[in-house]
C-alpha cells in the first residue's frame, strides 16, 4: 500500500513545479531570505487606536509598515507551499496559488519606499490589486487538496493527513491576517461609515449581526430544501462591542447553516414541525459568547475530532466534481454544505482576535456550538 501511494505521488509531479524552474534565482533568494524574517503581529485594539484619526501621516506610516511586513508574510507562505508533503506542492491549483503569492511578493518588493502622500496613494492602489488577486485562494487550494485526497483514496492509501491539516490551519490563518491588514488600510481611505474605523465597527451589535446571518442562512436553506426551520434568538439588543462585522457574520452564518441542515435532514420525513434552532448571545467580562443549539441528531463521538479537519463533511462535496472538471473555484455556488471548510475556517476567524469555537454534541439528540469572541481586543494576532 505504501509503495502504491509513493508511486502515485512521484508520478503526480510535473517536470516544472519548483519555484526555481520558473522564477529568476535572485527572486527565489529574496523570497527565502524574507521567509527567514520574523512576522510582526498586531491586535484589534492597535488597529482601532491607529485608525481612529486617519490623518495623512498615519496613512503613510501604515503604508510603510505594510510595505515591509507583507513581503515577509507572503514569503513565509511561498516557502511552505514549496514544501508540502504527498506531492501536494505539485498540484496545479496549489501552483496557481503559489504563483499568486509570488506575483504579489515581486510587486511589493519592486515598489519604492513610501515617503509621501502621493507614494501612499499609489501603494494603496497596488494593495487593492493584490487584495483582488487573492480573493479565490480558499476554493482553489481546496480543489488542490481534494485532488490529492481523491488520488490517495483511489490508490488505497492515506485518508487522513495531519501534516496537511496543520499547514492549512496556519496558511488560512495567515491569509485572514494579510487580508484584514490590507482591507483595513484600504477601508481607511473610504468614506467612513458611522461607528466604523475602517473595517472595524466600534459599536458592533452581535445580536443584529446574528439576525442578519440567520436570515441569510435560512434563505439558502429554503432554496436548497424548500423549507427552513425557525430560529429563535435571545440576547440584549442594546449591547455592542468593537469587532469586524463581516467576520462575525461569517462565523454565525456557518454555525446556523449547519444547524438548519442537521434539523432539516432529521425531520425531513417527520409529520411534526421541526424544533427551532436556538441562538443565544451572552455578554461576559472578557468574552462575548454566541451559542447555537439544535436538535438535529448530533454528531457521533467518533466523528467529533474530524469536524475540524479540512474536507471532512457529511454532505456531498462539490469540490470533487470541480477537481475532476479542472475548475478554479471562482464561480462556485453558495451551496448549503459540502465544502468541509466552514467549521475549521470559522474557528480560525475566532482565534485570530483571541477567541475560539467549540462544538459539543449529544449523538441522537443535537449539537451546541459555542463561539467565544474576545471583547477586549488586546490579543495580538496568532501568526503561524
Amino acid at each position: 500500500m505504501a509503495s502504491r501511494v509513493a508511486s502515485l505521488v512521484r508520478s503526480a509531479k510535473p517536470t516544472v513545479a519548483r519555484l526555481a524552474d520558473s522564477v529568476p534565482r535572485a527572486v527565489v533568494d529574496d523570497i527565502f531570505g524574507c521567509a527567514l524574517k520574523k512576522q510582526t503581529g498586531v491586535s484589534l485594539k492597535y488597529m482601532l487606536d491607529f485608525g481612529a484619526n486617519p490623518i495623512e501621516r498615519q496613512l503613510i506610516l501604515s503604508a510603510q509598515f505594510l510595505h515591509n511586513e507583507l513581503p515577509v508574510r507572503l514569503a513565509h507562505r511561498v516557502a511552505e507551499l514549496e514544501n508540502l508533503p504527498y506531492g501536494l506542492s505539485a498540484k496545479a491549483p496549489v501552483l496557481k496559488v503559489r504563483d499568486w503569492y509570488v506575483d504579489s511578493f515581486k510587486e511589493l518588493r519592486r515598489f519604492p519606499a513610501v515617503k509621501d502622500t502621493a507614494d501612499e496613494l499609489h501603494f494603496t492602489d497596488l494593495l487593492k490589486h493584490i487584495y483582488h488577486r487573492h480573493r479565490n485562494v480558499v476554493p482553489v487550494m481546496a480543489i488542490g487538496v481534494a485532488e490529492l485526497k481523491r488520488e490517495l483514496k483511489a490508490a488505497g492509501g492515506l485518508s487522513e493527513f495531519p501534516e496537511i491539516h496543520q499547514f492549512l490551519d496556519g496558511f488560512y490563518l495567515s491569509r485572514i491576517g494579510i487580508r484584514i491588514l490590507i482591507g483595513q488600510h484600504i477601508a481607511l481611505h473610504e468614506p467612513q461609515k458611522e461607528n466604523h474605523i475602517g473595517m472595524i465597527c466600534t459599536k458592533c451589535s452581535p445580536l443584529q449581526v446574528a439576525q442578519d446571518a440567520i436570515f441569510d442562512a435560512r434563505s439558502i436553506c429554503q432554496r436548497e430544501y424548500a423549507s427552513a426551520p425557525e430560529v429563535t434568538v435571545y440576547g440584549d439588543p442594546n449591547f455592542t462591542f468593537a469587532y469586524v462585522p463581516s467576520h462575525l457574520h461569517h462565523m454565525t452564518f456557518e454555525l446556523v447553516k449547519n444547524s438548519l441542515r442537521a434539523v432539516n435532514d432529521r425531520y425531513e420525513d417527520a409529520e411534526d414541525e421541526p424544533p427551532p434552532v436556538r441562538v443565544v448571545v451572552a455578554e461576559g467580562a472578557e468574552d462575548v459568547c454566541i451559542k447555537v443549539s439544535d436538535e438535529g441528531g448530533g454528531i457521533p463521538r467518533s466523528g467529533l475530532s474530524r469536524i475540524w479537519t479540512y474536507l471532512y463533511s457529511t454532505a456531498h462535496s462539490p469540490l470533487e466534481e470541480m477537481a475532476r472538471d479542472g475548475g478554479d473555484g471562482s464561480d462556485g455556488p453558495a451551496v448549503l454544505a459540502g465544502y468541509g471548510y466552514g467549521l475549521p475556517i470559522s474557528r480560525l476567524y475566532a482565534r485570530y482576535f483571541g477567541g475560539d469555537l467549540q462544538i459539543l454534541s449529544m449523538d441522537g439528540y443535537g449539537t451546541d456550538a459555542y463561539l467565544h469572541l474576545n471583547r477586549l481586543g488586546n490579543v495580538q494576532e496568532p501568526l503561524p
